[in-house]
């Protein structure tokens, strides 16, 4: 119980450390229904918390005893107001250690606490925290408690103010019972604030001499910067670079300018050397043969036109930014000879057919095919068959409707190898058709 007034008392003095403006609540009297509940408040210390939550036994109506009370407010410090409550209600009150009498009798509790406000008065809402100390009287019964709970100030209009509030009220002698009690009200101040009258005071209007503060020649009385020395053809102000716009209203006042860039020269917001008067691209950094645009990538490819081979055929860097067949899905592997000789198999004949299309699709592109063998039999009759295989490609295609401008076929035997040839599957990958595509 001490540890809870002392959680009270610390946050009353946080709470006063910053309400250093002056919003303290004037004397106010307010009214409120009430509503005691000591059966929830038994539950809550036989079962526990968790047992009233899930019962949903403290929004039970039943259980609450209908009261109304009387307060009276006053503000201590901005953050902390003084309340005295009297409530009055009909109960059959639990004494400890006694039977229930059965009938309602006459409960007065009268409690003086402090309530903690997170806000000031200045703001239309607050919540407040309420410690303090209360008394009671029912039958011949005296009893004290101490008030434990939290509320929400709303500031409706004019110092006038709807409180919710909530207390769990501990008992702390012997004829005391614990309980919940609920309040809704309103209060109002008890005075209206003392306006405050200004007298004005009769101006007595000085005469002064003309003057010339800044010494340049043109009276205060018509110098439009009398603390600045300038110009007399400016009104007094001065124009520092000499480009005819007056320094106040120059915003690049030490190098010459245009008025339309408001004294300043023209810009050149990307610096790329080039004003944004010339450049077709003010905001990119570019070149000159470009208008101040950056070198083009007509095809989006990341590779600019004048390195990309394809420039209208998105590519690789690997190669010149072109693309290859591979991109389009095309498998070169499966373009495959009858051993021996020069003649496509079914299979490749398929994979060609695919070929065909795609360059009848992106008709700017051409595409060199280069035969090779593996290391079986002599290099000369090697390097032929290649050339054979691919003049065999280049010629599929042509029948195809591929122009042969466009197709150069290259023989080259055993040289490049990309498998070891001294393992059968080695020399299969070796006995390939490579195509390089460009434009």
């Amino acid at each position: 119980m001490k540890k809870i007034i002392m959680m009270f008392l610390a946050l009353g003095l946080f709470a006063t450390s910053f309400g250093q403006t002056d919003y303290k609540k004037r004397p106010s009297i307010g009214i409120h229904f009430a509503f005691n509940d000591f059966s929830t408040a038994a539950t809550l210390r036989s079962a526990g918390l968790s047992r009233v939550l899930n019962t949903k036994e403290w929004k039970k109506t039943k259980n609450m005893n209908p009261g109304l009370a009387f307060s009276y407010l006053q503000g201590l410090n901005s953050n902390i107001d003084f309340v005295a409550t009297a409530t009055g209600s009909f109960v059959d009150y639990p004494i400890p250690g006694k039977a229930l009498k059965g009938t309602d009798d006459f409960l007065l509790e009268v409690a003086t606490t402090a309530n903690v406000k997170l806000l000031t008065d200045e703001y239309w809402f607050s919540p407040f925290l309420t410690v303090g100390a209360g008394a009671s009287k029912y039958r011949g019964y005296y009893a004290a408690f101490v008030p434990i709970g939290a509320g929400i100030q709303f500031n409706i209009v004019d110092e006038t103010y709807l409180i919710l509030n909530t207390q769990y009220r501990v008992s702390i002698t012997e004829n005391a019972a614990y309980h919940l009690y609920h309040s809704i009200g309103f209060a109002s101040n008890l005075f209206k604030k003392k306006e405050i009258k200004i007298v004005e005071l009769p101006v007595i209007p000085v005469v002064e001499p003309p003057k010339d503060r800044d010494g340049d020649g043109v009276l205060d009385a018509d110098d439009k910067c009398p603390d600045v020395k300038g110009l007399a053809a400016f009104s007094g102000c001065p124009d520092t670079d000499g480009d005819g716009i007056t320094d106040a209203e120059d915003n690049c006042p030490t190098v010459a300018g245009l008025a339309k860039y408001k004294g300043c020269p023209i810009p050149d917001t990307d610096k790329d050397g080039i004003n944004d008067e010339a450049d077709k691209c003010p905001t990119v950094p570019g070149v000159a043969r470009y208008q101040g645009c950056p070198i083009p990538d007509t095809d989006g490819d990341g590779i600019n036109d004048e390195e990309d081979k394809c420039p209208t055929e998105k590519g690789i860097a690997a190669n010149n930014g072109c693309p290859t067949l591979e991109d389009f899905s095309f498998n070169p592997k499966a373009v495959q000879f009858i051993t021996g000789s020069a003649q496509l198999t079914a299979k490749a004949k398929a994979e060609l057919d695919k070929g065909a299309n795609i360059l009848t699709e992106h008709s700017t592109l051409n595409v060199t095919i280069n035969g090779y063998t593996d290391i079986t039999g002599k290099p000369a009759t090697n390097l032929a068959l290649s050339k054979k295989r691919a003049e065999s490609v280049k010629a599929y295609w042509v029948k195809k409707g591929v122009s042969t401008n466009r197709l150069t076929a290259n023989g080259y035997g055993i040289e490049n190898p990309i498998a070891d040839n001294k393992t059968a599957a080695g020399r299969t990958k070796n006995r390939r058709v490579e195509f390089k595509v460009n434009n």
